[in-house]
């Protein structure tokens, strides 16, 4: 069908005011509705925030292997002592001398006075292994009993070491030292006392008894005994 000449045809996309047969104002050209905002690309020169990636999970180590060990000091040097001067060796110390106690007494009587002195020294705490007795003259009768029974059981007895022992003047050197003898100048010859002192100052240990004459006790003793 034709066209009619007083109607032209108008393009969709001509935009312009249309008057409205009403009024007479113009119309505005309808707006078109916004859709969705696309998203804002990133500022050049700015870039966003970056989150720092999680610390890599270490494997479980030894704490002394982790940790090395400290390095052991070095010993000081030793310092040497100054020299001073040589020191002497002690000299060797000599025994002392037994305390010698003189008990008067006449050639009858100083067995007795021996036998005396023995039972104080025994009272006094002593014991009877640590007494030997010698005799200037006749031999003690505990003596003259056991070598009766031969020389082997007289010495197996002082050799025991367990009581009193008794020994004349010319077996005294083979007895053995004890803490105290005793000695009875009882008789007999010059050279027995002699004997029987010499024998008893080197076998005390700790006390030397004479008993007899003091002026033929002193004579002996002064003859360097």
């Amino acid at each position: 069908m034709p066209l009619i000449p007083e109607e032209p045809q108008i393009h969709e996309k001509a935009q312009g005011p249309r008057a409205t047969p009403a009024s007479g104002r113009t119309a505005s050209t309808p707006r078109p509705v916004p859709g969705p905002r696309p998203a804002a690309p990133p500022r050049p020169g700015r870039p966003g925030p970056v989150r720092p990636a999680p610390p890599a999970q270490r494997a479980p180590r030894d704490t002394a292997a982790a940790k090395p060990a400290p390095a052991a000091k070095p010993a000081p040097a030793a310092v040497p002592a100054p020299a001073g001067p040589a020191v002497p060796a002690p000299a060797a110390t000599t025994p002392a001398a037994p305390q010698i106690q003189l008990v008067p007494a006449t050639p009858d009587g100083a067995l007795d006075a021996a036998e005396e002195a023995v039972d104080l020294l025994l009272d006094s705490g002593r014991t009877p292994g640590d007494v030997l007795v010698i005799t200037t003259g006749d031999p003690h009768p505990w003596a003259a009993h056991e070598l009766s029974f031969g020389d082997a059981a007289y010495w197996a007895q002082h050799d025991a070491g367990d009581d009193v022992f008794y020994a004349d003047a010319a077996l005294a050197d083979r007895a053995a030292s004890r803490a105290v003898v005793v000695v009875a100048l009882n008789g007999g010859p010059e050279a027995a006392a002699v004997t029987a002192l010499a024998a008893a100052h080197s076998r005390a240990g700790a006390l030397l008894i004479v008993c007899g004459d003091p002026q033929r006790i002193n004579s002996v003793l002064g003859a360097g005994v």
